[in-house]
């Protein structure tokens, strides 16, 4: 076993690993591609980061690839992100064809990968269409979207349908997301790295050392959203909530974010929060370069009460990584929000900020109950969000397509000199 997965083994247990192991034993080898459209900034690509690596030590030939594009193709891509979490927006026939065009142009950098891979996975809309340029294909092609897709806007999801159609299977975040397809679609929702420095053990000393800079007022509790500057975020939401839980309990609101790569709306929503904070000194807009890791692990740690009062969601990393910490989190109502907060367990699902500001209040005045909820938030992020268990449900994913409707489905490892079937 590898440093990398002993490492692991520390945090889920042998047995875990050992299943993953023998999992993977078939699929030692294989050439996997996945491609997205950003290296920084967003949750798919911190997934990724971890992803590959913990794919590499189990012996698969992983790849990450970026898809390259300018401005038109970032704008129609965020229009899509937009229509597909429910938003009326017209995509104009320019701003298509740019989307088409940026995923041609990418083709001839990318096919020395793409066209011998035997899977190749396809994160979100933006490089979609690059199926198109591989009719004759080797292995197969995964879609997968990490938006919540429950309830589209249907002129741009017909559009896209079109495309994920000629997918050999797709894989989504919730059953509530899958939409009709004529292909396998498989859930498998995101999770966290346990050992990265956004997720690791700090000491008391090493979150003071982080926050010093930060000139946060050590006498009032922190409450805590960190997202991208995004308005399906609803930051300014989270200033009205704080500003009314404020009114009889003293606290700092802290927003902590940044922007990506392939987000041209993030500027334009930043000075949005700027200008409804109004200068508060209590209200602490904080900008962060994309591997500020350590401050956030540090800020959500010393946060008192943390936040994710998202209007739409797919999932919400931001969510499991407060939960790890053993804080629980007021959620938006929505999307991949609802499968880890469990209502008066492992936080509150609130849909508007009084509802949000109430739950504030609750848990700033009632600690033994905080503390109760966040030790049930941590185990439930051990049992069901760690990324072992979504390297697990991928290799099964790529077992199953290889398999096809084989009614049985061995998996052969040796251990010890002897070969084991399950």
């Amino acid at each position: 076993m590898s440093q990398l997965l002993t490492d692991y083994t520390r945090v889920v247990g042998l047995e875990q690993m050992n299943a993953l192991e023998q999992l993977a034993e078939p699929m030692r080898g294989a050439k996997v591609v996945h491609v997205n459209s950003t290296r920084e900034g967003g949750g798919v690509a911190e997934i990724l980061h971890k992803f590959l690596p913990f794919q590499r030590a189990l012996g698969l030939d992983a790849h990450w690839e970026v898809i390259e594009g300018e401005g038109p193709f970032y704008q129609c891509t965020k229009s899509f992100h937009n229509a597909l979490q429910g938003e009326r927006v017209a995509i104009s026939e320019d701003q298509l064809a740019a989307y088409e065009e940026t995923n041609r142009r990418n083709v001839d950098r990318l096919a020395p990968l793409l066209a011998d891979a035997d899977f190749v996975i396809m994160h979100d809309p933006q490089p979609a269409a690059l199926i198109h340029s591989f009719p004759d294909r080797k292995g197969k092609w995964i879609w997968r979207c990490h938006i919540d897709v429950s309830q589209p806007h249907r002129p741009v999801w017909k559009y896209l349908q079109k495309i994920v159609s000629l997918y050999d299977a797709s894989i989504f975040s919730l059953p509530e997301f899958a939409q009709p397809l004529p292909h396998p679609q498989f859930l498998a929702p995101p999770s966290i790295d346990p050992l990265s420095d956004k997720n690791c053990e700090l000491t008391e000393d090493e979150v003071a050392s982080e926050l010093e800079p930060l000139n946060l007022d050590p006498e009032l509790p922190i409450v805590l959203q960190v997202s991208r500057f995004d308005r399906f975020k609803d930051p300014v939401g989270v200033i009205e909530a704080a500003r009314i839980a404020g009114r009889m309990t003293p606290l700092q609101l802290v927003l902590a974010g940044g922007g990506a790569n392939d987000d041209p709306e993030g500027e334009a929503m930043l000075r949005d929060v700027q200008a409804a904070a109004g200068g508060d000194p209590n209200i602490r807009i904080l900008l962060l370069p994309s591997d500020a890791h350590r401050t956030i692990n540090a800020l959500q740690r010393a946060a008192t009460v943390v936040m994710q009062k998202s209007l739409r969601e797919g999932f919400g990393l931001t969510v499991t990584e407060a939960m790890w910490k053993g804080k629980p989190v007021i959620g938006g109502d929505t999307g991949g929000i609802r499968l880890q907060v469990v209502n008066h367990h492992t936080g509150f699902l609130v849909r508007t900020p009084e509802g949000a500001a109430l739950r504030t209040r609750y848990l700033l005045h009632n600690r033994d109950r905080r503390e109760e909820m966040g030790v049930t938030a941590k185990n439930f992020v051990h049992d069901n969000f760690l990324l072992p268990r979504l390297v697990q449900d991928h290799l099964s994913i790529m077992i199953r397509l290889l398999k096809g409707d084989e009614d049985r489905i061995e998996l052969s490892a040796w251990e010890n000199g002897r070969q084991t079937v399950c």
